[in-house]
């Protein structure tokens, strides 16, 4: 065989014909014909793919069934990782403020660090927008906690978008993007629970949409975010079907962590107690298990319209939430719990699989550039995970930095965790290979003394590196201490008549 290369630098595969066949002319022609209708062939550019992006609020990483919690049902993301890649050590960077919500989804839309992306977005190019740039029809629906502005800027439709943080899930207050794309419009409560509500505007734009464009659709549910109010069935199966304690369930906090009493916090009385913790992860299961509901209502959909094939589904959240670990009920920490978050990508090029690789939900800013095939900004920081997925390497990062407030900063890498409280100057070592619930604190043992200071300057070096100025010691440290023994609680007003009497009522 004689191998005749296509030009330097072609993208084509080479063409080989025989050698013998060069002495017949006209053998020659056929062939000189066939590799011209082949590669004519090969050169028509793929279909751009089209993104539907689901995220969850506030969902811990260990709430998919398929992901190994046989207490759960959730069948459809079970389908979706079934045939999609798992990402299993996916985290939100952080917060700036008690709203961790907020900061997450402007690291996603921005795909930049937190102290280096502005809460309202204002100045910065948004994931939707770069897409409608490229010639995408764009939509969103659901929460957006950033601003009606950047709301606006970010898509071209949108129906049933929530400006705010939270509300009761069976009452929330939604408008629509006017035609002309500059206003919210038809304000209004809406009739249905929420996560029905935004996967039935997601499903009404993908029955409506322009087919002669390739789309980028969001939904931003609310679930599981509390009120914890699942509709009754799904509530009462997990009555009836407990999911267990969590390992590092605690009646209370060991320490003053700085943010003991926040709104999270105050969902259930102190100390907490199995039976209450019982009943709140059995209405936590059951938000997510109605908001999975939903999520195969989507899949369905793009499988009725043969959309499958060439739409990259992403399934994440904003990050998770502690739901009694650890004595705690919020997402106002550092531990593995409140700090991770589910990511599963399914769709064209993306092969079934998992991998324990570092991540940040950021870095799905240039992932879905760099899998459609756009450019990415200068200014974003996070990285692409098509490597990973496609089997280039194994991981993007060694280590992984997160932050709360003023009160927190922690590093991880493939094995051990520090986290540092700099109000108190406490610190915590833990090995999670060996300890994955973050149950033994070994700072204070002489042993890993070597592994504190190391794991300490690379602290530093990531404070250096995301732009923080957070002093990891303070002078006058505050008290460790605390008991939270019937201190008083009070609703907020978007807790249900039935979640107030049950939970607050002293």
């Amino acid at each position: 065989m004689h191998r005749v290369d296509t030009p330097a630098g072609d993208r084509y595969a080479p063409v080989c014909v025989p050698v013998a066949c060069f002495g017949n002319l006209r053998m020659l022609l056929r062939i000189t014909l066939l590799a011209v209708v082949c590669l004519s062939t090969t050169q028509a550019p793929a279909e751009p793919p089209n993104i539907v992006f689901l995220f969850a609020d506030d969902q811990r990483p260990d709430t998919i069934a398929a992901w190994g919690n046989a207490h759960i049902q959730t069948p459809h993301l079970d389908r979706l990782a079934g045939r999609g890649f798992s990402f299993r050590r996916n985290y939100c960077m952080g917060s700036i403020h008690g709203a961790v919500c907020q900061p997450s989804r402007a690291m996603l839309m921005s795909g930049r660090t937190l102290y280096r992306v502005p809460m309202d977005l204002q100045g910065v190019t948004l994931l939707p927008e770069l897409f409608a740039k490229a010639g995408y029809s764009t939509f969103g629906t659901g929460k957006w906690h950033n601003g009606a502005p950047s709301y606006l800027r970010a898509f071209q439709r949108g129906k049933a978008a929530m400006m705010g943080g939270m509300s009761d899930h069976t009452k929330v207050p939604v408008a629509d993007m006017s035609p002309s794309g500059n206003e919210l419009i038809n304000e209004r409560t809406g009739e249905k629970f929420s996560s029905e509500l935004f996967a039935d505007a997601l499903i009404e734009f993908l029955q409506t949409r322009d087919d002669s464009k390739p789309f980028f659709a969001y939904a931003a549910f609310t679930s599981p975010h509390d009120p914890r109010q699942p509709p009754e069935p799904y509530r009462q199966h997990y009555y009836d079907h407990r999911p267990p304690l969590p390992e590092n369930f605690m009646p209370q906090h060991p320490f003053h962590n700085g943010w003991m009493t926040g709104r999270d916090e105050t969902l259930a009385a102190w100390p907490r107690t199995p039976e209450v913790i019982s009943d709140q992860l059995a209405e936590y299961y059951g938000m997510i298990s109605h908001l999975d509901e939903q999520i195969g209502r989507i899949l369905d959909e793009l499988e009725q319209q043969g959309l499958t094939e060439n739409t990259l589904i992403v399934y994440t959240a904003d990050h998770g939430l502690a739901v009694g670990s650890h004595g705690l009920l919020g997402k106002q920490n550092l531990y593995e719990h409140s700090m991770g978050c589910p990511l599963i990508i399914a769709g064209p090029g993306v092969p079934h699989g998992a991998t324990e690789a570092l991540t940040y939900l950021y870095d799905l800013f240039p992932t879905l550039c760099d899998v459609a095939g756009l450019s990415v900004p200068d200014d974003v920081d996070g990285r692409s995970l098509r490597p990973i997925f496609s089997g280039e390497t194994e991981t993007v990062r060694d280590s992984l930095f997160t932050t709360y407030e003023d009160k927190m900063r922690a590093v991880r890498d493939d094995r051990y965790k520090l986290i540092r409280y700099p109000l108190i100057n406490h610190t915590q070592l833990f090995d999670l290979q060996q300890d994955p619930s973050e149950l033994h604190n070994l700072a204070e043992d002489p042993e890993h003394a070597g592994r504190v200071d190391a794991m300490l300057a690379l602290l530093t070096d990531w404070q250096q590196r995301t732009d923080d100025k957070q002093p990891l010691t303070v002078d006058d440290p505050q008290p460790m201490e605390i008991d939270l023994t019937g201190r008083k609680r009070t609703p907020n007003r978007w807790q249900p008549a039935w979640i107030v009497e049950k939970y607050f009522s002293e």
